[in-house]
């Protein structure tokens, strides 16, 4: 479980790819800094496990499966790339954010940037099937960063980003036409899965 509040900045340093699969190296020294063999680690916004570190810390490999590579743009990553890591929230720490679990939902496109004073408001385009698990002024996250969505249509979303969030999140350096991973809100995810179940099922 993560806050969507990003600890850093990494970058990544290695790309395996397979057939379907993909071995992912990341240096960061702040998140890999307690890095060990099983821990999770969320790289923008997908909770990843550690399946590898280097000795000299500071780097830490991940196996990325088909069905990640297919839900989220991990599979676009490339060597130099900048990615938002975080680790796994521990219980009894301030949740700043909202509760994300690392699953992504699957992504959306940026398609506009407006800039404001000191702060861009941002539109992404949504598919159908996450559109009915946004609310407006509720939580989204993106890439990894807990958002509040400012606006919603049926196929795009808004969200704001301050100064903090450009500065040391990679939504910074998105540019329109560029990729990001989206989680929606588990507790929307469950409303609406027991409110569309076929009643027969709960007899």
């Amino acid at each position: 479980m993560f806050t969507g509040i990003i600890e850093e900045l990494g970058e990544v340093v290695g790309v395996e790819a397979g057939a379907d699969s993909s071995r992912i190296t990341v240096r960061g020294e702040v998140a890999t800094s307690d890095a060990a063999h099983g821990v999770s680690i969320a790289v923008n916004g997908a909770c990843l496990t550690v399946t590898d570190t280097a000795a000299t810390g500071g780097e830490v490999t991940f196996d990325v499966m088909a069905e990640s590579l297919h839900r989220t743009g991990l599979g676009d990553l490339a060597v130099g790339t900048a990615v938002n890591l975080e680790r796994a929230m521990v219980l009894g720490d301030r949740l700043d954010g909202h509760l994300v679990q690392g699953h992504v939902d699957g992504t959306a496109t940026i398609t506009e940037r407006r800039p404001g004073d000191r702060w861009e408001e941002v539109r992404l385009s949504l598919s159908p099937q996450l559109a009915p698990f946004v609310v407006e002024k509720g939580s989204i996250c993106l890439d990894g960063v807990s958002l509040t969505l400012t606006a919603i249509g049926e196929d795009f979303v808004e969200v704001g980003l301050i100064p903090t969030t450009l500065d040391l999140t990679t939504l910074g350096r998105k540019e329109i036409g560029d990729r990001v991973n989206v989680e929606v809100d588990v507790l929307g995810k469950y409303v609406h899965r027991m409110l569309t179940l076929d009643h027969g099922e709960n007899r």
